[in-house]
């Protein structure tokens, strides 16, 4: 049986990190190839475990650089890629935008030079908040709502799907796109709001949050956010998009209590902090595409909480 041979770019970060190993545990005799530049949220300890077998493979290169990653990806072959790669940082977007364009859509736009000059399935990992803000007693977000991003981020990941689609349409690539809710969960970078509220508690220190801290997310723990983008490369069907959620959508302030009770800190750690520009209120995603291909999250959003939680006491170092 001929081995598949699967790209996965931005490898090194925290979900491609993830759906990397359920790969390696899932997909025994194909070759997996490791696309990263390792910025500061590319981490290769978080592939410790699996960077000896003769089936994964490493390769440092930047999205960026049209030349370089064309030739990086002639050599490989590929029969699927998934894209990971992007800056996704949305405080990072607000003070340093260029860096959004030039990694988010020019790079895109370097993959999808390749695909189309060949056979390779590209499965591209967007995001919930190419929707925007969701407002009180409107309905979950569905895969065809118009696009509404608040942020430079969210911007650039739409503009990464509308050159997809257009591929799609003119040059009839073979592309899914993926729209996963927050995930959360061990590796995570420290910036993001879970681990950065996890250090602060453990330091006895405030948990910042902006705003009156009533805006909302959905929330997955980071196994069955890669459960879900597994389904769909098994399942889903060419051209389409589907959202990933899990039904969790609770307030930042509810995040922060619970991870002062698994903690054992007090409330009065959180500290309210000048609202962030953009601020979408409110995310949430009617993911009932992804269901009909028998996904449930395994994982409740307390359970997550505390498995992150416990990570984060034991490697006080990450």
């Amino acid at each position: 049986m001929k081995k598949v041979r699967i790209v996965i770019t931005g490898g090194s970060g925290f979900i491609g990190s993830h759906f990397i190993k359920l790969l390696m545990r899932s997909e025994r005799n194909n070759e997996i190839f490791n696309i990263d530049l390792l910025t500061y949220a590319g981490d290769n300890r978080r592939l410790q475990e699996i960077e000896r077998s003769n089936l994964y493979h490493f390769i440092r290169c930047d999205i960026r650089e049209k030349d370089k990653i064309l030739s990086v990806l002639r050599d490989i072959k590929p029969d699927v890629i998934f894209h990971f790669a992007s800056e996704t940082h949305v405080d990072n977007s607000i003070a340093r935008p260029s860096d959004f364009i030039t990694t988010n859509i020019n790079g895109t736009f370097n993959i999808l030079e390749f695909v189309r000059s060949s056979e390779t399935k590209l499965i591209h990992i967007s995001t919930d908040e190419i929707y925007g803000d969701r407002k009180k007693g409107e309905s979950l977000f569905v895969e065809d709502n118009n696009y509404n991003p608040s942020s430079p981020y969210s911007g650039s990941k739409a503009a990464q799907e509308m050159l997809i689609k257009s591929y799609i349409r003119t040059y009839k690539i073979k592309s899914i796109i993926i729209r996963p809710c927050n995930n959360f969960g061990p590796f995570q970078h420290r910036e993001k709001f879970i681990p950065k509220s996890i250090i602060s508690a453990l330091n006895n220190k405030p948990i910042e949050i902006y705003g009156d801290g009533k805006n909302k997310r959905e929330w997955i723990y980071i196994d069955d956010g890669c459960d879900a983008i597994y389904r769909i490369y098994k399942k889903g069907r060419i051209g389409e998009i589907y959202n990933i959620g899990s039904g969790f959508i609770v307030s930042n302030n509810r995040i922060a209590i619970e991870i002062l009770k698994l903690t054992g800190r007090p409330r009065d750690l959180i500290l309210y902090v000048e609202d962030r520009p953009g601020h979408d209120t409110m995310y949430g995603v009617d993911f009932s595409k992804l269901r009909s291909m028998g996904f449930r999250p395994k994982t409740s959003l307390i359970t997550g909480l505390k498995l992150t939680v416990e990570w984060y006491q034991n490697n006080s170092d990450w």
